[in-house]
């Protein structure tokens, strides 16, 4: 636990800075060998571009990614031990640490998320592990981030991004506890509200609103679902069959419900929406040479896969392919920013970019 001195320190700092918010904390490098079986050590392979590929080190799992709008800040996860919420420069290639920070802003929204216990403590937020983001614009320069969370708790956390600031601060919000039966992977917001999250375990999607609580998305069953993504509008969930190398796709408020599966050649792992709705980006894994994985799987060795999906034929183009590269195994999700695509790896310690095809 953290004693008082440092408190009072904490609240000097602020006073010295004329009360403006604290700049998020520089990014420590990992300590590399620190990662567990089947992960890239961390730190151990210098951060050098293969080909056109580059890449952004330092990191711990960075899992997932989203966006703020501009396209000027990225937010990464962290989804092991050690991993945190990392805010990436778009322009200068460089991170810090968004979350959990020293001096960490809190304002708990009850009514909206009334079966939260409350902000995690500061030992909590030592063992916090950021899996599946999604971030909702607002109308503004403030938006919300949803952060699947692992950890003392298994929930989605919700902070307010506040990008009026420079560089955006994290104010935590509220979270959603999950069921007992669950184990959350991705999540979406809703446009009505509440939102959705994708559970292995149970193979299935289920919807949280704030006064019902969570309920089974009709049709979700039997997905293998790992990603998720939705359509601007709310009528189509896109859910990526990480297992069976399959994305479906089901209509909302409808019945009898709409179900769409295609086939991608690879296991899907993220999925993400462009921001004008046209495409999705799906990225997953293929074994080390390109096929499809069988147990035992050789996961330091397996290559990445994106492509791109079109959300209303589901026409599937496969965009790129890579054998593994040291430090940065099998991409986890692909975003475009500018004319840059952006991979994440679960298993490595740095997000790659090149130019878009």
């Amino acid at each position: 636990m953290r004693v008082p001195t440092l408190a009072l320190l904490g609240w000097a700092a602020m006073f010295a800075l004329g009360c403006r918010a604290p700049e998020p904390t520089p990014d420590p490098t990992p300590d590399a060998g620190q990662a567990p079986p089947g992960f890239t050590e961390y730190g151990a392979t210098p951060c050098e571009p293969v080909g056109d590929i580059q890449f952004i080190c330092d990191l711990i799992s960075p899992e997932d990614l989203a966006i703020l709008p501009g396209s000027e800040w990225v937010i990464a996860s962290g989804a092991q031990e050690g991993g945190r919420l990392h805010l990436v420069s778009v322009r200068n290639k460089t991170t810090t640490v968004l979350f959990p920070t020293p001096l960490q802003d809190e304002r708990h929204d009850t009514t909206t998320y009334p079966t939260c216990p409350g902000p995690l403590a500061p030992e909590e937020q030592e063992i916090f592990r950021g899996h599946g983001l999604y971030l909702r614009p607002g109308e503004g320069a403030v938006h919300t981030l949803y952060v699947v969370h692992h950890g003392t708790r298994e929930s989605v956390e919700v902070f307010e991004v506040d990008a009026q600031s420079t560089p955006p601060g994290l104010t935590w919000v509220g979270c959603v506890p999950a069921l007992s039966t669950l184990s959350l992977n991705s999540v979406v917001a809703l446009p009505e509200g509440g939102l959705a999250a994708t559970s292995g375990p149970t193979g299935d999607v289920w919807e949280w609103q704030t006064g019902t609580g969570w309920r089974r998305v009709p049709g979700s069953e039997g997905t293998a679902p790992n990603g998720l993504e939705i359509s601007k509008d709310g009528r189509w969930m896109y859910i990526a069959g990480w297992s069976e190398e399959k994305l479906t796709r089901i209509s909302r408020g409808q019945t009898p419900v709409q179900k769409d599966v295609v086939a991608l050649g690879f296991r899907p792992d993220n999925l993400r929406m462009s921001l004008d709705g046209s495409v999705i980006l799906a990225a997953g894994h293929t074994d080390k040479d390109g096929r499809s994985i069988t147990e035992p799987r050789e996961p330091l060795r397996e290559t990445s896969n994106v492509a791109e999906i079109d959300p209303q034929t589901l026409e599937v183009r496969r965009i790129f392919e890579h054998p593994a590269m040291e430090g940065f195994v099998a991409s986890t999700t692909a975003t475009r920013i500018g004319n840059e695509i952006w991979l994440g790896s679960y298993r490595g310690d740095r997000i790659a970019y090149f130019p878009a095809p």
